[in-house]
C-alpha cells in the first residue's frame, strides 16, 4: 500500500493552523510571553503566537529620563487584559504581569518563611508604608525593636522585612522589620553572653539616655553605665557625655547571668584622681577651677576631672557679709583660691577664696592704732551698741557703754539713726577674732577723773533721786556723775521703807561722804547735811556708791568694807 505524500504547502499550513490553534487558548487575566515586533512612540507591538498581535503602551517601558527599555526582538512577560479591542488586537499591561508575579513571589515567601525587600515610602496612620513592588504596610510596633517616635526619619530607606500577613484577594500585606531584628538579636545575645565576663573590656553603642544613665547595647544584650559611674567628674545629665548611636568602650562591673543583668562603668577604665591628689596639691598653693556647683554653705570648685574642692562661705570674704555664695558667684565662674586643707582618703579639699588677698583686718590695726580717731556712717543699730562702718566692708562696734559717760543711753536708737555721721576713739582691734572696738565717749575726758575736785567729800550738792530701790537710791548729781544714798543714811531715825520719804525725781541735798574714783563709786547722805564734819566721824557704816545691780546688793548685805574719812 502506497503512503500518501502531502504537499508541502498543505503540511506548512496545517502547522499554522496548529500554531494558531495554541495561541487561541490564550485568556484574559493571564501572563504571557512574547517578542517585541517594533517599537512606537505611542504603542510596542507584541507577537503572544495568537492570531492577533497584541499591543502595550511604550509609557511602561519608559524611564523617567525618557528612556525606553526595550527593543525589537526582545522578549517580554505581559499581562492579557483584553484579547481584540476595536483594532482587533490584544491589549497588554507589563505593569500589571510584574504585580501579578511580586504577588506570586510574596505569597511564596510568606509561606516559606522568606524575606523581601523594600523602600519605605511614606507615613501613614499606625505606621509606614513599603514599596516591595507593590504597597505593604508596616505597623510603627514593627518598625524597631523599641518604639519609636520619630518614623518619619525610616522614610527613603531600605531594609529586608518579614511578610507576617498576606491576602491576595484584598491586597493586603503587613510586614515586620522588628521580627527580623529580633532573630538576629538572639543570635548576637547567645554570642555576647557566651564570651562576657567581670571586669572585662567591651565595646558597645549608646541606645538609650535616661536621667540616672545610658543603656549600652553590647551586642544582644544591654548593660547599664549608671551616671555615678560614666566619668570621676560631676555629671548633672547623662546626656552631658553621650549621645544616641555613640560608640563606647566600658568595664563590667556586675554581670548576673541569671537575671541577664549587666552593670557597666566607664571611669573605672582610668585611675581614680583621689588616689594621688596629696602628691599633685599642697596645702598653701593657690590653684584655680571652675564653679560647678553651689550650696547654701558653699562652693564646689573643680579643680580637675573628677577633683573637686569647697570653699565654704566663711573662706569666700575677709569682710562681706555673704548670706549666699551666689550672691558672689555663678556656675561655670573661673575663680583662684588657696589651698586650706586636703583629706584624699575623704576626698576632700578645703580652699579659700579670700586668702587670695591680704587680710584687710591686718592692714586695720596698722592703720589705726589704738588711741586714733575715726569718722564713720552708722551702718547698723541694736540694743547693745551701734555699728560704725570705718573701711569697706569693716564696721567697728561702740558698745552701749562707750557711747557716753553719762548713764543715761540705754536705748541707742533713741540718740542714733542709720547713715549718722559720727567721729569715735578706735579702742582696739583684734584680727584674729574680726573685732573692732570704738568709743565715742572717749573723745571727751573722763569726768571721773576731776571727781576730787568737783565733788570733794564732805561737800553738801544738790541732786536729783532717778531710782528707787528697797535699800537706797541712785541720785543724780550732774549729766554724767551718779551717787548711792543708802537708806541708812536717810534719816537719824529708822527708815522702813524708802518710798515713804522718797520720790523718783525729787530734788534733794546730799553730802558727799565717801569717793572711789577708779571704781566710779560716790557715797552720799541725807541726814549729815546739817552736820559739821566734826559731829560724825566718816569711819561710821555708810555705804559707798555703787555703779551696777549686783554692787547694790553686795552693799546692802555687807557694809563692813566702807572706806575710811583718811582714804583718797
Amino acid at each position: 500500500m502506497e503512503t500518501m505524500q502531502i504537499p508541502a504547502e498543505e503540511a506548512e499550513f496545517e502547522a499554522l493552523f496548529a500554531e494558531w490553534e495554541k495561541g487561541s487558548n490564550v485568556d484574559e487575566g493571564t501572563i504571557v510571553e512574547g517578542t517585541v515586533l517594533s517599537v512606537g512612540k505611542d504603542f510596542i507591538v507584541v507577537d503572544i503566537s495568537y492570531k492577533s498581535e497584541g499591543q502595550i503602551q511604550t509609557s511602561e517601558f519608559t524611564e523617567l529620563d525618557g528612556t525606553v527599555t526595550v527593543a525589537a526582538g526582545d522578549v517580554v512577560e505581559v499581562y492579557v487584559e483584553r484579547r481584540e479591542n476595536d483594532a482587533g488586537l490584544v491589549e497588554l499591561s507589563k505593569e500589571k504581569a510584574d504585580r501579578l508575579k511580586i504577588w506570586d513571589e510574596i505569597a511564596e515567601a510568606c509561606e516559606n518563611e522568606e524575606l523581601v525587600e523594600g523602600v519605605i515610602t511614606g507615613r501613614v496612620k499606625g505606621g509606614l508604608t513599603v514599596d516591595i513592588g507593590v504597597k505593604a504596610f508596616l505597623p510603627g510596633s514593627q518598625v524597631d525593636l523599641r518604639p519609636v517616635r520619630n518614623l518619619e526619619k525610616y522614610i527613603g530607606q531600605r531594609f529586608h522585612f518579614k511578610v507576617i500577613k498576606f491576602n491576595k484577594r484584598r491586597g493586603n500585606i503587613v510586614l515586620s522589620r522588628r521580627a527580623l531584628l529580633e532573630k538576629q538579636r538572639e543570635a548576637l545575645k547567645a554570642q555576647t553572653l557566651s564570651k562576657l565576663q567581670e571586669d572585662m573590656l567591651i565595646d558597645g553603642v549608646v541606645k538609650n539616655i535616661t536621667d540616672y544613665g545610658a543603656f549600652i547595647d553590647l551586642g544582644g544584650i544591654d548593660g547599664l553605665l549608671h551616671i555615678t559611674d560614666m566619668s570621676w567628674a560631676r555629671i548633672n545629665h547623662p546626656s552631658e557625655m553621650f549621645e544616641i548611636g555613640q560608640q563606647v568602650r566600658v568595664k563590667v562591673l556586675k554581670y548576673d547571668a541569671e537575671r541577664e543583668r549587666v552593670s557597666l562603668g566607664l571611669k573605672q577604665n582610668t585611675e581614680d584622681p583621689w588616689l594621688s591628689v596629696e602628691a599633685r596639691y599642697g596645702v598653701g598653693e593657690k590653684v584655680s577651677g571652675k564653679v560647678v556647683s553651689l550650696a547654701d554653705y558653699g562652693a564646689f570648685i573643680e579643680l580637675e576631672e573628677g577633683v573637686e574642692g569647697l570653699v565654704h562661705i566663711s573662706e569666700m570674704s575677709w569682710t562681706k557679709r555673704v548670706k549666699h555664695p551666689s550672691k558672689l558667684l555663678s556656675v561655670g565662674d573661673e575663680v583662684e583660691a588657696i589651698v586650706l586643707e586636703i583629706d584624699g582618703r575623704q576626698k576632700r579639699i578645703s580652699l579659700g577664696m579670700k586668702q587670695t588677698e591680704q587680710n584687710p583686718w591686718d592692714v586695720l590695726a596698722e592703720t589705726y592704732p589704738p588711741g586714733t580717731k575715726v569718722k564713720g556712717t552708722v551702718r547698723n543699730i541694736t540694743n547693745f551698741g551701734i555699728f560704725i562702718g570705718i573701711d569697706e566692708g569693716i564696721d567697728g562696734l561702740c558698745h552701749v557703754t562707750d557711747l557716753s559717760w553719762s548713764h543715761g543711753v540705754n536705748n541707742p536708737d533713741e540718740v542714733y539713726t542709720k547713715g549718722d555721721e559720727v567721729e569715735a576713739v578706735v579702742l582696739s582691734i583684734d584680727p584674729d577674732k574680726e573685732r573692732f572696738s570704738l568709743g565715742i565717749k572717749q573723745l571727751q575726758n573722763d569726768p571721773w577723773m576731776n571727781i576730787h575736785g568737783k565733788y570733794p567729800r564732805g561737800s553738801v550738792q544738790k541732786g536729783k533721786v532717778t531710782k528707787l530701790l528697797d535699800f537706797g537710791a541712785i541720785v543724780e548729781l550732774d549729766e554724767f556723775i551718779e551717787g548711792f544714798l543708802h537708806i541708812s543714811e536717810i534719816a537719824e531715825e529708822k527708815v522702813e521703807t524708802i518710798h515713804s520719804v522718797l520720790k523718783e525725781e525729787q530734788e534733794i541735798e546730799v553730802k558727799v561722804i565717801s569717793i572711789i574714783a577708779e571704781e566710779r563709786k560716790l557715797g552720799l547722805s541725807v541726814k549729815r547735811v546739817g552736820m559739821d564734819d566734826g559731829d560724825y566721824s566718816f569711819d561710821d557704816q555708810a555705804p559707798e556708791a555703787a555703779t551696777t545691780l549686783g554692787e547694790l546688793i553686795r552693799a546692802k548685805l555687807d557694809l563692813t568694807d566702807l572706806p575710811s574719812s583718811d582714804e583718797e
